[in-house]
Order: structure tokens, then sequence, then C-alpha cells
């Protein structure tokens, strides 16, 4: 293997674009491996990173602080763009189910994790972990699930879930990481107030740590759904009533305000991406924000871009050779997290409602797929400092790496054997034809010779009132329709329905 030693690989490298555009390029290239063998297309663009890296095939970069900035920016792009398309519709008959999921789930995963850590491995995984505290820190770390691995393994193997489990899903993975993040950065504060105080974290009072956390998880919880409320009612005023230039600058002033939510917050005490989550929801759910379709649009290819950065990025960061001696402790912390902490969790969380069918609820434990999140999180110990950090980060990373193979590759084999398949409806084509949402819903219909058979006309087919017929393609051609067209069996028509008839 000839290594990159003859280009300057740091990351202000004038050679940096070059490499990173050669990255991507591979990456894009391989996500066909992806779709033939289930695997999660993040998952191959972390593998790239690592093999991209200083011990295969050179390229140093080690810099925590600047991953974690780059971090940041990315997850702040990905929960924004995640909470615009959260529809609240679909996700009100099951609030209750994700938000428990997403917030007692999250606590009981920790706890669990952290006494199995305590208890069983604490001693394999360096000596930031050799407290409480530090137990604590890592089952935090690692205790969100990744919404945009779940769900790019569903779309792509075209499976509609049963029992609403899909919004379930949808709500507890897109809502999970804020407080996650919230006990990661409270027990890295936690532990280095100790250590830069000259105490022993493990010294610490089990009962004044509790109150101690509660309180702090309390204000950022409260903070940051006030803040992210509030500015996102503002938003809403303001798009109404601003009056831009076309839909890219509507979504650059959403992506800003989504950037200064984030800020904000966590500058008055909240948490930045609870708040992000919440502004984003809100706006995504006003239907009369301008340029709706086109603004997803351009944010879930800005999404895209920012996942896979972010995935080579810290796939960079992992050096393989160190890998090896993390193997035993993340197999067996992981292993517990799959296997026992998160079916625990859910069970516990979901156990109230009776409707929920077992076969549900089993496989809801299985969707605990790990992601970038965790391993993001991991680089907050480092650039604090924290004793053995660099343990955590890499443990973290190949619990990951485990998941994303383990459970990734199998979300649809298990939707199929617990039998809460259903074959998702191929989405109608309008051949690039949109409309607003207050003007009905667009859908399409193949004509056949039965159709046919009380005229050839379109004024013959006595569609249903509210109904009207867009467009038609007829092989290579499309045809502006009218009531006197002549039909034939195979025209596509594209057609209007709910639409305001005079």
């Amino acid at each position: 293997m000839i290594p990159l030693s003859f280009i300057s690989v740091s990351v202000f490298s004038d050679n940096m674009l070059l490499l990173l555009s050669l990255l991507v390029f591979v990456s894009l290239l391989i996500t066909k491996i992806g779709y033939k063998f289930g695997m999660p297309l993040l998952l191959l663009f972390l593998i790239v990173g690592m093999l991209a890296g200083e011990d295969v095939l050179g390229l140093k970069f080690d810099n925590f602080e600047t991953a974690q900035s780059i971090g940041q920016f990315a997850i702040t792009i990905i929960l924004l763009t995640g909470g615009l398309e959260t529809d609240i519709k679909r996700i009100r008959p099951v609030m209750v189910q994700g938000v428990l999921l997403s917030t007692l789930g999250v606590l009981l995963t920790i706890a669990f994790t952290a006494a199995f850590i305590y208890f069983a491995s604490r001693q394999m995984v360096g000596s930031a972990t050799a407290s409480v505290l530090g137990c604590i820190l890592l089952a935090s770390v690692m205790a969100s699930t990744d919404s945009a691995s779940v769900f790019s393994i569903l779309r792509d193997s075209k499976i509609r879930l049963k029992e609403n489990l899909g919004p379930v899903l949808e709500l507890e993975s897109g809502s999970n990481d804020p407080m996650a993040y919230v006990m990661t950065i409270m027990m890295v504060s936690m532990i280095s107030n100790l250590s830069k105080g000259g105490m022993d974290p493990s010294s610490i009072s089990t009962g004044a740590m509790v109150w101690h956390g509660v309180g702090m998880l309390f204000m950022q919880i409260t903070i940051g759904f006030a803040a992210g409320y509030l500015i996102g009612r503002a938003a809403i005023w303001l798009l109404r009533r601003v009056e831009l230039n076309g839909s890219p600058l509507y979504s650059i002033m959403i992506l800003t305000i989504g950037f200064f939510t984030n800020g904000f917050s966590s500058m008055i005490g909240g948490n930045g991406l609870l708040a992000l989550y919440v502004v984003a929801v809100t706006m995504g759910n006003e239907k009369r924000m301008p340029y709706r379709k086109e603004i997803l649009k351009f944010l879930d290819g800005v999404t895209w871009i920012a996942q896979l950065m972010m995935f080579l990025m810290l796939g960079l960061l992992a050096n393989p050779t160190d890998l090896p001696s993390a193997f035993i402790p993340a197999l067996l912390i992981g292993g517990f997290m799959m296997l026992v902490a998160r079916p625990l969790s859910v069970f516990i969380c979901l156990a109230p409602f009776r409707k929920m069918s077992y076969r549900a609820k089993l496989f809801t434990s299985w969707v605990g797929l790990k992601g970038a999140g965790p391993i993001l999180f991991s680089i907050a110990p480092v650039v604090a400092g924290l004793e053995g950090s660099e343990s955590i980060f890499n443990v973290v990373f190949v619990i990951t790496l485990l998941s994303l193979l383990v459970q990734g590759m199998t979300l649809t084999s298990s939707a199929k054997l617990l039998k809460l398949n259903d074959v998702e409806e191929a989405p109608p084509q309008t051949f690039g034809m949109e409309l607003p949402d207050e003007m009905g819903k667009l859908t399409d219909y193949t004509l056949e010779a039965s159709d046919l058979e009380s005229g050839s006309t379109l004024r013959d087919l006595h569609m249903p009132h509210g109904t009207r017929v867009m467009m038609i393609k007829r092989g290579e051609e499309f045809i502006v329709p009218h009531g006197s067209l002549k039909l034939y069996p195979g025209d596509h028509l594209v057609i209007l329905l709910g639409g305001s008839v005079d």
C-alpha cells in the first residue's frame, strides 16, 4: 500500500479539498455494496474514513477539537432537517410512547449500562471510568440511537412497519440525542471540575451527585424546550412576513435560525440540541411556510453531505491499530446494551401500552442502532482532557461498528421475522411536477382498456368531483389535457386530488 506521505495531510493543507473529494467520490461509488448486502450506507463511509487514515493510506487527522466543531455543525443540520420533516399529525397518536423512549428510556439505558460497566468490566475501559461518574459517562455517550441509519435501511428495503412503529421510531431517534448529550456534558463537567479541585471522582456522595444531576437535567430540558418553542413561533411570524428572492434564501434563513437556536439556548443554560429539534418541529408543521417542498429538498441534500463528511471524519480519527485492545470491552458492553439494557428500557417504558404487541416491543428493542452521535459525544471527554478518554473513544467506536453491522444488517429481516412489515406503496410518478400542499395531493394512474369502455376522451372518464388530470404522459410525450383529448390504454395520468374546483 503506497502511503500518502508525499501529500501534506494537515487539516489546512492545500490538498485537503482534493483528498476529501476523492474520499466522498469513493464512498458514493461503494454505496451499491450497501444496497446489495443491506449494510447501512453510513457504515461504509465510516470504513472508508478508517482506511484512508494514518494506519492504512497515511492520511493523518487527530485534531479532536476540530472534529468536535465539525460534528456539532453536522448534527445541527441533521437534527434541523429531521425536525422539519416530522409531521405532528403523524406522530401525535404515538407521542407519549416516543417521548418516554427518548427521555426515560435513555435514562434507564444509562442506568443499566453504567451498573454493568461498574460491576463487570470497569477495569477494561481506562481510568476515566474507574468511578461511578466515569461509568455513567461511558453509558451516556452510547445511550442515543441513530435515526439516519435506521430510516435509510427501512426506506431502501421498501418496508412499511405495522402498528404505527414508523412514527414511534422516528420520534424516538430524532429526539433522544439531546438527552444523551445532556448527560454526557453533565458528566464531563462534573468529572472535570472534581479533577481540577483535586478530588477523586469516586469520593463524591452518590446522593449529592444525583441531586446535582437532576437539577442540571431539569434546567437544560426546561430552558431548551422553552427557547426552541418561542424561537420557533417567532420564526414562523418572520417567515410569513419577510419576502426573500427565491427558495434558496429561505433555506439559508432556516439554517441560520437553527444554528442561532442551538447556540443561544446553550448560552443561556439550556440544551441546544433539544431547542434545535423543537424549533425545527415547530417551523416544519407550519403549513404556510413559503417554498416548503423546495426547502426540504435542499436541506435533504445538505443533510446527506453533513452525514457523509461527519462519518468520514470520524473514521479518520480512529486508528485501526488501537481498536483491537478495545474489542473485548466493546463486545461485552455493546452486547449487554443490545440484549439487556435496551430491551429492559423499552419494555419498561412501553409496559402501560397494552395494545402494542409483544412483537412490536421486541422489534423496538432491537432498533437501538448506534451511529455518529455516540462517536461524536465520545470526543467531549477527549477535548476536556479526562484521563483515559481516548480508551473511551476507541470502545465507543468499536461498539458503533458492531451495532451497525449486527443490528443494522438485520433490521429488515427482523421486521419480516416478527411479521411487522408491509410492502411500502410506490410513490406516485409525477415527473417532477409539484404543487403546494394546500392545493391538494398529486397521484398517478395508468389507463387500461377497461377504463375506456364508456368513451375514449378525458370527459368520458367521469372523474369524481374535486379531481383533475394535470398532465398525461404517452410514451416519451407529455400532453396538457383537455376534455376532448382522445385517450389510449397505457396513458399515464398525473391526477390532483382534493383541489378546489370552480
